[in-house]
């Protein structure tokens, strides 16, 4: 797989194999600093299946599907929250904090296993990576 991402400019974002109902789904999920397209996706998509198809890795049937992260992408990896800084991002923790487990504000970074978010009131907040659940850019309209 990494050859195809690599030799058309993109990252792999993320890669999940789950089953929904009664199929399962192998979802790749790509990124660029340029953006992606649904063209990418196609391309990515075909070369992939074809790929795939010839070394039969995975056993039972599945549904191929190609996307971008999006515009409310989860930020998994190091380099994301380096990438994302001073971006708002939605936060939500395991456990409540008095009685909050959603928080949003301007990413300052990840350091040392803390994420640093500012909010409205210009406070920084921070929070146990392992406390998080899930961190994401948010969709301001």
């Amino acid at each position: 797989m990494t050859p195809i991402l690599e030799e058309n400019h993109y990252e792999l974002y993320d890669l999940e194999f789950v089953k929904e109902g009664p199929g399962w789904y192998l979802r790749i999920y790509i990124d660029s600093p340029d953006g992606i397209t649904i063209d990418d996706c196609e391309l990515v998509s075909r070369k992939a299946e074809a790929l795939l198809d010839r070394y039969d890795p995975i056993e039972q049937s599945y549904f191929l599907e190609v996307s971008s992260p999006g515009i409310n992408r989860a930020l998994k990896k190091d380099s994301d929250f380096e990438r994302y800084k001073g971006q708002i991002v939605d936060l939500k923790l395991y456990k409540a904090i008095d009685r909050r487990k959603e928080f949003q504000g301007e990413l300052v970074g990840l350091a040392d296993g803390v994420i640093t978010i500012k909010d409205e009131n210009q406070e920084l907040l921070h929070f146990n990576r392992e406390a998080v659940a899930a961190c994401r850019l948010a969709v301001i309209l």
